[in-house]
Parts: C-alpha cells; sequence; structure tokens
C-alpha cells in the first residue's frame, strides 16, 4: 500500500489575523489617555482571546485531519489485511481441493496398483502351476524313454552277447576239428568281433580250466552251485562285464561233471 501525507493548511492568513489582533489589543491597551474603563478592558481580552483561538486552530485543524488521515490509513491496511486473508483463505481452499484431488487419484492410483498385483500374482501362480505341470509331464516322458532304451539296450546286448557266443562255439568246433588253418581263420574272426564289442564297454572275460570257482564270476548250466574253490574243469561259454559292470557270469563245468562237458558244449548260449 503505498503512503500518503495528511494534507497540511496555510498558516500565514491564521498568523497575520492573529498579529493583527494582538495589535489591536496592545493599541487599546497601551494608548493615551484616560485608564481602560470596563468596555474597553472587555475588547483588549476579546482580542487577546480571538487571537489566542485564531493561532491554535491551525494546528488544530491538522491534528485533527492527522488522526482522521491515520484512522483512513489503518483502516484501509486493515481491509487490504482482510482482502490478504481472504486470499490466503481461497488458496489454502484451492490447495485443500487440489489436495483432495490428488488424494483421489492417489487411492484410485493404489486401487489400480493393487488389482495389477493381484493379477500377476493369479499369472504368476498359473504359470507355474502349468510349468509344474509340464515339467511332471515331461519328467514322466523322459522317464517312459530312458525305460524304453534300457530296455532296447539289454535286448541289443543280449543279441550281440548270443553272437558272441556262437562265434566262442565256431572257435571251439575249429579247435575241435585239428585243422590249423580253420583254427587261425576262426581265431581272427572271434578276435574281430570282440575288439568291435569292446569299442561299446562290452568285455568278455575267460576262465582258465583248474582255476578256482568263484560263485560271482562263475555259473553252472544247472544245479547248485559247488563249493568255493571246486577246480574248474572247462568253460563252456566267457563271461561279460558292460562298462565294468558285470553282465553275466562265465558258464563253466566243474571236474566233478567233466564227463558231462561234451553235452553242456551243445548249449553254448547259456542262460543270459
Amino acid at each position: 500500500m503505498s503512503e500518503h501525507t495528511a494534507p497540511r493548511i496555510n498558516k500565514v492568513p491564521f498568523l497575520a489575523g492573529d498579529a493583527l489582533l494582538l495589535a489591536v489589543a496592545a493599541w487599546l491597551a497601551l494608548r493615551p489617555g484616560p485608564p481602560l474603563d470596563l468596555l474597553h478592558s472587555a475588547l483588549v481580552a476579546a482580542c487577546v482571546a480571538l487571537a489566542a483561538w485564531l493561532g491554535a486552530w491551525p494546528f488544530m485543524t491538522e491534528f485533527r485531519a492527522a488522526v482522521q488521515f491515520a484512522e483512513s490509513n489503518q483502516l484501509a491496511c486493515a481491509v487490504e489485511q482482510v482482502q490478504h486473508l481472504q486470499a490466503v483463505g481461497e488458496q489454502v481452499s484451492a490447495a485443500t481441493a487440489r489436495w483432495q484431488t490428488v488424494q483421489e487419484a492417489a487411492d484410485q492410483t493404489a486401487k489400480s496398483a493393487k488389482e495389477i498385483a493381484d493379477q500377476i500374482a493369479t499369472e504368476a501362480r498359473n504359470f507355474t502351476e502349468f510349468m509344474q505341470k509340464a515339467q511332471s509331464a515331461e519328467v514322466r516322458h523322459l522317464q517312459l524313454e530312458v525305460e524304453k532304451l534300457h530296455r532296447a539296450e539289454g535286448d541289443w546286448l543280449q543279441v550281440i552277447v548270443r553272437l558272441l557266443d556262437h562265434t566262442f562255439t565256431l572257435y571251439t568246433a575249429g579247435l575241435r576239428s585239428g585243422q590249423r588253418g580253420l583254427i587261425d581263420e576262426l581265431g581272427l574272426f572271434q578276435n574281430a568281433c570282440r575288439d568291435a564289442v569292446r569299442r561299446i564297454g562290452l568285455v568278455p572275460f575267460e576262465v582258465k580250466p583248474g582255476a578256482a570257482f568263484d560263485e560271482k564270476l562263475h555259473q553252472l548250466p544247472e544245479g547248485a552251485p559247488p563249493a568255493a574253490g571246486t577246480p574248474v574243469a572247462e568253460m563252456l561259454a566267457p563271461g561279460f562285464t558292460f562298462q565294468g559292470q558285470l553282465l553275466r557270469r562265465a558258464l563253466v563245468a566243474i571236474q566233478s561233471t567233466s564227463a558231462e562237458a561234451p553235452s553242456a558244449q551243445t548249449q553254448p548260449g547259456g542262460p543270459g
């Protein structure tokens, strides 16, 4: 608010009138002649009183004007403060309204975020269940495939073992023929077959006559196993290991049954 000053009164005319009245009073009091009577004394007093009032009146008027002007300024300042408070109140109201709007928007956003989070959790749970079911199905499928592979592996191992048994039977027959050329050819053929199967981990092992019977490595064509340490009379079919694991024990005949060995040789395959 701009500051204003109270209007000032020109005091020169009042001071001139005051001086004139005082001069008249002095002339009446000091004029030559008889002493002042009651009328002249009253005139002198009236002039002096009027001069005093005339001299003080402009100052009193200025004072009253200054007081009224100050009151007006204070009133205007109070009105301006009230207006400022009203503006502040309007701003507070506007800010409150905006805050309420922001609060509502925040609540709506939080609600939407919660809905999205719940939806994501549901989707994640459904996806996890789907993956578990798919994994379980895949595991079952793989187990079936592994079982099929194991069965197939066992089947072709048995086929290979049967073929090697037949090569051993041919070699044994060549030995019994006494023909050196045939024996050498059959021996080379058997060694070639055994070298081929060694590449897949199938290794045959033989039992020399006179070796002690070992129930873990040897078996008989039929009957109960003999006592440990019984000498082996003849190997009827070699044993096999597959990748370091025993696949089949060697088929042997012990000395007590050596007389039956020729009849046992007619079954070269032995138990698988």
